[in-house]
């Protein structure tokens, strides 16, 4: 049976792009090591630019290098034509991106960088061309076939200047030694920020009063704190405020089936529950309570006194899972 048109197209395109990255991978050369050092030399920002799909491009590279420890932000040519040059102050290295290398609205931003001395590192496949000619730094793709079944759309040459921009920022990210906790403080919101939250700052955002109870405390009274907390628990603390257990309510549930609703918190207790410490990142909190099939479990700083609780049913709630 013959493949579907359709199918038969969407793969080419595939194959096509991937060529084209193959061939880039094969001419990265010395030139993207000047790159590198030519932002590193800078502790002003670095300044990217584009036209079209290559502007959308760039828009992505600045923001990958704001993330990853490279002060960066994305200028539009035409508008930087209408005062915004102003943006770009001595000190600043310009990346420009033009697959042709003629793109005329990037004209008067490569002439003002040239009248000032600002370093441009230029994307793009003709070393000949307007922006090669400017380029103090030639970072050259290959010239390749754009997978459009015309030739005209830009695919082949914008994944090429997205992968060389991934691989610019990944080695100034590297090189900057810029961690696992750098790269959590930067991306503070959605699901990934929150994953790389800490627990004492997830506890320490929160407004909701720990259930925690004496540890001699009646079994009424742990009923009631149990009930009253919706949590499903209440830590147990000495008279130093220390946590020295946990009831849940499967613990209440074995203490009436035993008789024991005469019992103090102390004897009902599960003694040295598991707890967490405020540094530990949300993402192992996550792992290590579904992995043991725990609900609940307080974070405790290196004296044992409670921070807050994390509780599964919260983290499913506010997105974390």
């Amino acid at each position: 049976m013959s493949e579907h048109p359709d199918l038969a197209l969407a793969r080419s395109v595939v194959r096509i792009e991937r060529d084209a990255l193959e061939q880039l991978e094969a001419s990265l050369g010395n030139t993207m090591l000047d790159a590198v050092e030519l932002i590193l030399a800078t502790d002003r920002h670095v300044v990217v630019a584009g036209v079209g799909k290559s502007g959308h491009i760039g828009q992505k590279i600045a923001a990958s290098l704001a993330s990853t420890g490279t002060p960066a932000f994305f200028i539009h040519p035409t508008e930087a034509s209408h005062g915004d040059l102003g943006m770009v102050v001595p000190g600043s290295v310009v990346i420009a991106i033009s697959y042709s290398g003629e793109s005329r609205e990037m004209v008067d931003l490569l002439r003002y960088c040239k009248a000032n001395a600002l370093p441009v590192i230029a994307m793009t496949r003709a070393a000949d061309s307007t922006l090669g000619r400017y380029a103090d730094v030639l970072l050259q793709m290959p010239a390749v076939a754009e997978a459009c079944p015309n030739g005209l759309a830009p695919t082949s040459s914008t994944t090429m200047a997205l992968a060389l921009g991934d691989a610019l920022t990944i080695v100034l990210m590297s090189r900057r030694g810029f961690s696992r906790e750098d790269f959590g403080s930067r991306h503070p919101g959605g699901k990934l920020g929150r994953s790389l939250q800490t627990a004492g700052d997830y506890v320490g955002e929160r407004k909701d009063a720990m259930p925690l109870i004496g540890a001699d405390a009646t079994f009424e009274a742990v009923v009631y704190a149990v009930s009253e907390g919706r949590k499903g628990c209440a830590g147990v603390v000495d008279t130093q405020g220390v946590l020295v257990g946990m009831v849940t309510d499967g613990d209440l549930r074995r203490a009436m089936m035993a008789g024991k609703t005469g019992a103090s918190a102390q004897a009902v207790m599960t003694a040295r529950p598991r707890t967490i410490d405020p540094s530990e990142r949300m993402q192992v909190v996550i792992k290590e309570l579904s992995e043991n099939r725990i609900s609940n479990a307080f974070v405790v700083d290196q004296t044992g006194l409670p921070l807050g609780l994390i509780d599964m049913k919260d983290l499913l709630a506010e997105g974390y899972l």
